[in-house]
């Protein structure tokens, strides 16, 4: 059966990941460990024969240094275009654009950055560490500490929001893509844990671990999404291939040629 294919990927690690801050919708860099662990999964991609003819990307630095990264795995090039273009992408804010990449594969692929794919904004907890946040904001850590319903942080946006942002991604993609197309999406932690969410039609969002460039793909008829009826109980249509898969990190250098 032909199915519109959709992989979710976590960004590679990110200076601010390994410093254990609080990024949310600003951003660092990838550590050295973050730009190997995310060459690696687009060897692993290659590897399958797992080319994209669509990319999604969050605009924030840390997701397109990670694709960067991943599309010199998958060309098997060590060619600056990729670092040229995630260097100028940077420049390009909250703007939905269209980039091409040609891949190994010899076909043009196009990048969409969309800022329904940033982090959850953290307000006034960005780019802090939780020691730092404890020493500026003392009152609200505690309250954070001492209960597990969900308090509000000034300058954040609610759980709502991100929701809804989740929700308009995942609108947009199944409103332009059909089946045989292979989209490649790379995101952060929360957001893609509530775009699993909306995928997995969940009236509640789920907790899970997440490591850095871990993969999620989904296939799906797209044909028969909107359909009502047995079908949407039909596993033939819906299946998960890979759920918090990090495989490509065992991907030894004696596989690659």
């Amino acid at each position: 059966m032909t199915v519109l294919n959709l992989l979710l990927v976590r960004h590679g690690q990110s200076v601010g990941n390994a410093e254990g801050r609080m990024e949310g919708c600003s951003s660092t860099g990838l550590t050295p460990l973050g730009m190997e662990q995310s060459r690696q999964l687009g060897q692993h991609l290659a590897a399958a024969n797992w080319y994209p003819t669509h990319i999604y990307c969050s605009p924030l630095e840390r997701a397109t240094s990670t694709l960067a990264m991943l599309v010199k795995g998958l060309s098997g090039s060590e060619s600056t275009i990729a670092d040229s273009w995630a260097k100028t992408s940077q420049f390009l804010g909250n703007t939905s654009i269209v980039s091409p990449i040609t891949l190994a594969s010899d076909h043009t692929v196009s990048i969409h950055l969309c800022s329904e794919l940033m982090e959850y904004n953290a307000g006034v907890f960005t780019g802090l560490t939780w020691a730092e946040a404890c020493d500026r904001y003392p009152d609200l850590c505690q309250q954070l500490t001492t209960s597990l319903d969900w308090q509000p942080i000034p300058e954040a946006e609610t759980l709502e929001q991100g929701q809804a942002r989740a929700q308009q991604f995942l609108d947009h993609v199944l409103s332009r893509h059909g089946n045989g197309d292979r989209i490649l999406v790379i995101g952060h932690h929360w957001m893609l844990q509530h775009v699993i969410t909306c995928l997995m039609g969940c009236d509640r969002a789920w907790g899970m671990s997440m490591g850095n460039t871990a993969c999620f793909e989904f296939w799906l008829d797209r044909d028969r999404w909107y359909q009502s009826g047995p079908n949407r109980l039909n596993t033939e249509l819906w299946q998960i291939k890979r759920f918090n898969d990090r495989t490509h990190l065992e991907y030894s250098h004696s596989h690659v040629g």
